[in-house]
């Protein structure tokens, strides 16, 4: 790349927990060649994605060059942070070859691709593409209907079904800014839930995309970088459920910090997790726990009851060996008092 080439950029957006820092540690890993510099855009102000990658970094992608937006979504803070902090990687030597930026599960991908059309940095950024992760069994479950309307209809006709939520909302308007969807995950939809994951995706997109199975994260990087699809100049082919809007909110989600005293078993919080995901509809637990007589950390992530955990690296010497948990779910199911009451029993034994 000459100094006067445009530096590529690809967003990768996708539900949450739908894989994102996962697909970004492989590449990160396996880079191709290319020199990788990283956004991470938290949603809440512990940075769990961002240690995760860091705890991956090698030559081709030093732990300096991954930054951390965890002041808000990425694509409502624009001028505050997102532009300069990719100013900021452009400056670094040796300059990245290829920019990833993971936004927040949140995130609405149209507005940040506006940002590449601000005067600053058009002539020395483009965008390579969009790539949507969506997970392939929440997919086919049905949470994100290609038909609003006929679901609509029948939900006003039968009282037992939830009303409609804003998160299709967001589904949908990330397949449709999407080059390239990466189906996570296909192994717990088995062969039926992808074919109908594959369906809906297809339902839902503006225009045709690939599809690509992906499993841990794992896929070659020359299918998704070097797309050289220039997203920001084509942003009439993705449409958003909020073009006729100047910005947008997120009030309609919210996330709460729980700080938790050493386990015992990792199980009994595994079970809190999963009891919060049943009654209290909690949409997504990420963070941090210390276990007793273990010497490394316990990384703990979850999507709604399905929760992961493993040990990621050793405490350090100057860190308290305490953990700290982000939860998400949307405004009307936030409980404080409710959340921590379910998370603190399963570490009282450790008190």
């Amino acid at each position: 790349m000459t100094n006067l080439a445009k530096l590529p950029v690809t967003v990768i957006t996708g539900f949450l927990g739908s894989g994102k820092t996962t697909l970004i540690s492989q590449l990160m890993q396996n880079p191709g060649g290319k020199r990788l510099a990283v956004v991470v855009n938290e949603f809440g102000d512990v940075g769990v994605d961002g240690e995760i990658l860091k705890g991956c970094a090698i030559p081709d992608c030093p732990a300096e060059n991954i930054m951390e937006l965890a002041n808000g979504c990425i694509c409502c803070t624009v001028a505050d942070d997102f532009i300069p902090t990719i100013e900021a990687l452009m400056k670094l030597e040796p300059r990245p070859d290829h920019i990833l930026i993971e936004t927040s599960g949140l995130a609405l991908p149209k507005p940040l691709l506006k940002a590449f059309d601000w005067p600053d940095i058009r002539s020395r950024i483009t965008v390579d593409g969009v790539i949507a992760l969506a997970d392939a069994e929440a997919v086919s479950s049905g949470r994100f209907a290609p038909d609003v309307a006929a679901v609509d209809a029948q939900r006003e006709a039968d009282d037992s079904l939830d009303h409609e939520t804003p998160l299709s909302e967001v589904f949908e308007d990330q397949i449709s800014c999407a080059d390239i969807v990466l189906l996570t995950k296909p192994d717990l939809a088995g062969p039926e839930g992808v074919a109908k994951a594959k369906a809906i995706i297809a339902a839902e997109a503006p225009r045709p995309l690939s599809v690509v199975e992906v499993s841990e994260g794992a896929v070659d990087p020359r299918v998704i970088l070097g797309l050289e699809a220039a997203a920001e100049d084509d942003m009439g082919a993705r449409p958003s459920h909020h073009d006729d809007h100047d910005d947008h909110e997120h009030d309609d989600f919210e996330s709460i910090v729980v700080d938790i005293p050493e386990l015992q078993d990792p199980a009994d919080l595994v079970r809190a997790i999963e009891t919060l995901a049943n009654d209290n509809n909690i949409l997504r637990v990420k963070g941090y726990a210390s276990v007793a007589g273990k010497p490394m950390r316990l990384l703990v992530q979850a999507v709604g009851a399905r929760v992961r955990h493993q040990y990621d690296r050793p405490w350090k010497p100057d860190e308290a060996r305490a953990g700290r948990l982000v939860v998400i779910a949307e405004h009307d199911d936030v409980n404080p008092e409710a959340i921590q009451a379910v998370l603190r029993p399963a570490t009282r034994a450790a008190e």
